[in-house]
């Protein structure tokens, strides 16, 4: 593909690679299907000599098969290392026999003249050309990596394919380099690629899709081997192709952390980014409510455990019910505390949205040695000036970093967040606001009610609860507003309140209902219709009671001497 005023072969041209097939191009055009011109010696200018090697000695065959995304995992697992590892390339004029005297490593890269005596040689850097991620030389002539301490004159089949090297230097930068980095031997017309014997039947459909911009393979497993070789020889557009095949296909637990475990080179890659991103949608959808599945979720890898903590709608009773099970998952798979301090600053920090939590919960955390002590200072801080901060400059603040973390981005609760200020002096008293949105309001029709986080007042725990009821009569539907003990038991405690809300024109907090009661352990005192006014009218478009979308509630609390 060729883009106008760009050569072709110049370094930042735009290529094949970064199109999807059949897509569009920057110059408008649509990517070609040369697949006729495929190991056909009539359009092709140079001889590729494919040399399989064993794997290693513990490496399963892909030939052997895997049934299943799991086997493929297990398999995948034990040869990580080895499968993103440098290529071994032998550019020869004319077909010769392989020299296999070679250092013990093949990082390096060997050209054979056959008019001439042969000679090793050893390119710069591999970087430069293409070839491999590590500086090669003296100091990988001494590596003592096992991976690639194998005979070397062990070739268990070779396979010979006509190639156009217009058409490889176009869709990947791997090739682009190997054609052009401006050695003579660069120019000769064989050129021999060494490849384990797992990678072959991967490797093969690449180099086909290259040419006819379509995979024959529709399985997971063997899509999967396609993507990592794409990713290995850096065909950007087969790499899109493989990850959008596979997220056609029916998504499980254990695909979609198998797709989040993938290399990290596979996993930084724009191409696969829309996999990743419908892999971690999956889980945080099929785990959204933690509490029902809490064996399931405490056994999950980390990056598991990042997809569904990392969720907007995450369905959990409060930020601190997040922070104690995110502490307990550490706890239990980092039985370490330096592993554990550094994967909590590191990854799991992250997850938690600490200005969501309790002042209480927040006090906790800085005596828990689980986190580095200066790290939970920082954060309690952080999250205690942003509870200070207005409704509207919380939003803001939220709205600001929404692209670069979702610390200030509130849940869907199933306890909704209060502010509570507390007086020790001259009594006891603390004033509680909490605030509900007109669509969580709607929901709360016909029979529905939420909950406020908890909230402590001289050492017992209390909460506020908003319900939709019939009102006294049963005549209407209506808002009410209740006051409830946590603890249970013979506890009794005698507190004044105060009900208030928000409303127009004045938006100040105006006095609807005052009393007193007798708590004991389990029990609730409210009003059945708060307003004293009916559903509709409440929640009519005209409400006085929604300002900016939101419903400003208030209970200050005393306890009776």
């Amino acid at each position: 593909m060729r883009v106008p005023n760009a050569d072709l072969f110049y370094p930042r041209t735009i290529m094949d690679s970064e199109f999807l097939p059949g897509e569009a191009s920057g110059s408008g055009s649509v990517d070609s299907d040369f697949g006729f011109a495929f190991n056909d010696s009539n359009f092709s200018d140079r001889v590729l000599r494919i040399e399989i090697m064993p794997d290693l000695p513990e490496t399963k065959s892909d030939a052997d098969g895997c049934s299943s995304i799991a086997d493929w995992a297990r398999n995948r697992k034990r040869r990580r290392e080895d499968f993103k590892k440098e290529t071994d390339v032998v550019v020869q004029r004319e077909e010769q026999i392989l020299n296999c005297n070679m250092p013990d490593t093949v990082d390096g890269v060997t050209y054979e003249n056959q008019d001439e005596e042969a000679v090793e040689m050893i390119e710069e850097s591999p970087s430069d050309v293409g070839l491999n991620s590590n500086q090669i030389g003296n100091d990988t002539a001494h590596s003592n990596d096992s991976t690639w301490n194998i005979d070397c004159s062990t070739v268990l089949r070779v396979k010979t394919i006509h190639i156009s090297s217009p058409i490889l230097a176009a869709k990947s930068p791997f090739f682009y380099k190997l054609f052009s980095n401006g050695t003579r031997e660069s120019e000769q017309r064989h050129v021999t690629l060494r490849i384990h014997a797992s990678e072959e039947t991967a490797f093969l459909d690449l180099l086909n899709f290259m040419y006819s911009n379509t995979l024959s393979t529709t399985t997971p497993t063997a899509l999967l081997d396609v993507l990592m070789a794409a990713d290995k020889f850096e065909v950007a557009s087969c790499m899109r192709y493989c990850s959008r095949l596979l997220q056609n296909l029916p998504m499980t637990c254990e695909s979609a952390l198998l797709y989040l475990d993938l290399p990290s080179s596979v996993l930084m890659a724009d191409a696969v980014q829309p996999l990743t991103d419908v892999a971690k949608q999956f889980l945080a959808a099929r785990y959204k409510d933690v509490t029902k599945f809490q064996v399931e979720v405490l056994n999950l890898p980390l990056t598991g455990i990042e997809a569904v903590f990392s969720s907007d709608d995450l369905q959990v009773a409060s930020e601190d019910a997040v922070y104690d099970f995110v502490l307990k998952w550490a706890r239990t798979h980092y039985s370490k505390l330096e592993e554990r301090r550094e994967v909590l600053a590191t990854r799991l920090g992250r997850l938690i949205r600490f200005p969501y939590m309790t002042c209480r919960k927040l006090k906790k955390m800085l005596t828990c040695n689980d986190f580095d002590p200066e790290l939970a200072s920082k954060v309690v801080l952080e999250a205690l000036f942003f509870k200070a901060e207005t409704p509207y400059r919380q939003r803001a603040l939220a709205s600001e970093e929404a692209n670069v973390t979702y610390r200030f981005v509130e849940r869907a609760y199933k306890y909704r967040p209060v502010k509570v200020v507390e007086f020790e002096l001259p009594r006891q008293q603390c004033v509680v606001y909490l605030d509900l949105k007109r669509e969580e309001c709607v929901h709360l029709f016909p029979a529905g009610r939420v909950y406020s986080q908890a909230f402590h007042l001289g050492g017992q725990g209390f909460f506020l609860s908003a319900h939709c009821n019939m009102d006294q009569q049963s005549s209407f539907h209506c808002f009410g507003l209740f006051l409830g003990m946590q603890e249970k038991g013979s506890v009794t405690f005698t507190v004044d309140y105060v009900f208030a809300a928000r409303s127009k024109p004045t938006e100040d907090y105006v006095s609807k209902y005052k009393g007193n009661y007798t708590f004991t352990g389990g029990k609730a005192v409210g009003y059945r219709n708060l307003f004293g006014i009916p559903w509709t009218a409440f929640m009519a478009d005209d409400s006085i009671y929604f300002i900016n979308g939101i419903l400003h509630l208030s209970a200050e609390l005393t306890i009776r001497q």
